[in-house]
């Protein structure tokens, strides 16, 4: 029994022994299913890239506009800062020789002693001296309050003058600041759709600009069949037919953001140089062709006459007769011929009205 218990306990202990040497495993929490990947955005079709494209140069040229306005505003500005310049310049010398007129008033009066015209008069003795004597003083309190009256004048106009050439300083850069926000948007807008355009593979892109000249055609194959056309057969000014020629002659040159030519423009570009061309200058961006020129109806626009494109009014095209514009569309373009009604029609306006 003895030798069996010690047995018995011997193999216990080596069990025991066994499992405090064993490697010991940790629990782990049972490993989740790897969870199924999102699907893939579906690819944009054509037309919508497209779309998407036309909505970004759109935004670009509306913030074009407001580029555009910013500096012709600045310009404007600085030419009033250089007049207010020469203004200042000739209010301080006119200052100065007003200033040495009441100068000169003071040292004759000390010359003659000090004393006022009047009481040199009394003490003349003579009757004829002294009457000619009072319409000579008269004449000269009159003179010597003209000079001052004219210096106080002088120094308003100079304040004023100054006043209006630190309100200017400050258009100025308020004029700076909005352009660098719109070049910002600007840039944003043209990198984001060349990015689109780059992203397309070559027959994709041929594909594309088919696209949007069978959307234009459509466009304008509906704007005929409305009539539109059908009383349009009027004769150009002699100053649009100017106009007119100077545009077509532009024909073929690139589109770039805010160029004004000679050898590319952008749209409110090329319809300004077109009537500074004819000797009848005009705003420069296509929102103040449309706020400010007078507008007229579709059905009595003549060659020349400008159309202004989308509820922004960010967009403008020559007419040039038949039913047909010249205008440049956007970067990447040219300016080229298309249809009147190749856009959404925001109104007609007239800069030899």
């Amino acid at each position: 029994m003895n030798r069996r218990h010690c047995a018995t306990a011997a193999i216990t202990l080596v069990c025991a022994l066994a499992l405090l040497t064993a490697p010991v495993q940790a629990m782990a929490a049972p490993v989740p299913e790897p969870a199924p990947s999102a699907p893939a955005a579906p690819k944009k079709s054509l037309e919508e890239v497209r779309e998407e494209i036309d909505t970004l140069y759109r935004q670009a040229g509306a913030a074009t506009d407001a580029y555009n306005l910013a500096e012709e505003q600045s310009k404007k500005q600085s030419g009033e800062i250089v007049r207010l310049t020469e203004a200042i310049a000739d209010g301080q010398a006119k200052i100065a020789e007003l200033k040495d007129r009441v100068g000169a008033q003071a040292r004759e009066q000390y010359r003659s002693g000090g004393l006022p015209p009047g009481a040199q008069l009394m003490l003349s003795g003579d009757p004829d001296l002294f009457m000619d004597g009072i319409n000579q003083a008269r004449q000269g309190q009159q003179a010597a309050k003209g000079v001052l009256t004219e210096l106080e004048q002088a120094q308003e106009d100079l304040e004023t003058y100054t006043k209006d050439a630190g309100l200017n300083w400050e258009k100025i850069e308020a004029g700076r600041v909005k352009q660098a926000k719109a070049k910002k948007s600007i840039d944003a807008r043209i990198a984001a759709a060349e990015k689109l355009e780059s992203q397309l593979a070559t027959e994709e892109q041929a594909r594309l600009l088919q696209m949007e000249k069978d959307a234009a055609s459509t466009a304008q194959a509906s704007w005929l069949s409305s009539g539109a056309l059908r009383d349009i057969d009027r004769a150009a000014s002699p100053a649009g037919k100017q106009a007119v020629a100077f545009a077509t002659a532009q024909i073929g040159k690139p589109y770039v953001w805010g160029a004004e030519g000679p050898g590319s423009y952008d749209c409110s570009g090329l319809t300004s140089q077109a009537w500074a061309a004819a000797k009848r200058p005009i705003p420069r961006t296509s929102q103040e062709q449309w706020r400010q020129l007078p507008r007229i109806a579709v059905e009595d626009m003549r060659p020349g006459d400008l159309i202004i494109y989308h509820s922004d009014a960010s967009h403008v095209g020559m007419y040039v007769g038949g039913g047909s514009i010249v205008h440049a569309p956007r970067p990447g373009r040219h300016v080229t011929p298309a249809g009147v009604g190749s856009m959404r029609i925001l109104g007609v306006v007239r800069p030899d009205k």
